[in-house]
């Protein structure tokens, strides 16, 4: 399905972008939530997003979560089957922020978001140490960037991330880009590196907060990190976890075989998405005791 009616649309030498955000929004409203888990939404200026709340969810700890979409698509919305199924398998909050998309809100917009985001969890009296940050692909790469820029800052980190395929590299030189374009379910080479223009907007794609893979690493807290062997941005990862160990930082690679690019966002239909999720809400247990 990915193959045939994903990859050509996300690909298409015009890509419709309006229709593209259009689709993914109609077809996210057929989805359904986890039971049990309610939906707050929240627009606070800067700050929009969405609280999601497990019954008997303690105030703390919470997990920050930040979507997908190549900075250019997708919202909470879209993502909810998985996030609820995070929140209600972790037994913990999540606030899933709807931060500004390219290319109407270029690099560094996402960036400024996110960090407004954190730090409106920081005025909810949640402290630092009960928050996990969480994202996949372009949400991924965008909660590396929003570690690199608190620590900048000499902000609190937050206790840990979870990454799930996460999109690292906007000069897109990951040998698996060629590699795995004949596998990769969801993208092409060449959508990846327009999306990388759109995102960055002539700026330079090797800038820390737009690409990690290219930032100082040291000091930033445990990172667990998910990645298909199959997928386009399989080297992003990789690579990402190579710099991190290199840097002093704990991480976890986990490399799943024959997976479509962030398949747990597939939750609850895929058993490896429910498997995936399972182990980030052990992680989440264990970071935020």
């Amino acid at each position: 399905m990915l193959k045939r009616q994903f990859k050509p649309l996300v690909s298409a030498r015009e890509l419709d972008l309006a229709r593209l955000r259009q689709r993914l929004e109609k077809q996210a409203r057929f989805q359904r939530s986890s039971a049990g888990v309610q939906i707050e939404s929240v627009d606070r200026g800067q700050v929009k997003g969405e609280w999601q709340l497990p019954a008997a969810a303690a105030p703390a700890p919470v997990i920050l979560y930040l979507h997908g979409g190549g900075y250019a698509f997708c919202s909470p919305l879209t993502h909810r089957p998985l996030t609820t199924g995070l929140a209600k398998t972790a037994s913990c909050r999540v606030f899933s922020l709807d931060y500004r998309l390219a290319p109407e809100h270029p690099f560094p917009a996402a960036v400024e978001d996110a960090l407004q985001g954190y730090r409106y969890l920081l005025e909810e009296g949640i402290d630092a140490s009960s928050i996990l940050v969480a994202g996949d692909s372009a949400g991924g790469g965008l909660s590396l960037a929003l570690l690199l820029k608190l620590k900048a800052l000499g902000e609190p980190l937050p206790t840990g991330a979870m990454l799930l395929s996460p999109w690292t590299d906007m000069a897109t030189t990951g040998q698996s880009l060629q590699e795995n374009e004949s596998t990769c379910a969801m993208f092409t080479a060449a959508a990846i590196r327009r999306a990388a223009g759109i995102y960055v907007n002539g700026g330079d794609t090797r800038e820390p907060l737009a690409s990690p893979l290219y930032g100082d690493l040291r000091g930033l807290p445990p990172l667990l990190v998910y990645v298909s062997d199959s997928e386009l941005l399989r080297d992003d990862a990789v690579r990402l976890a190579k710099s991190a160990v290199d840097h002093g930082v704990d991480v976890s690679l986990r490399v799943w075989p024959r997976q479509p690019h962030v398949w747990p966002v597939f939750y609850p239909l895929l058993p490896e998405a429910k498997r995936c999720v399972a182990e980030m809400a052990e992680f989440a247990r264990q970071r935020m005791i």
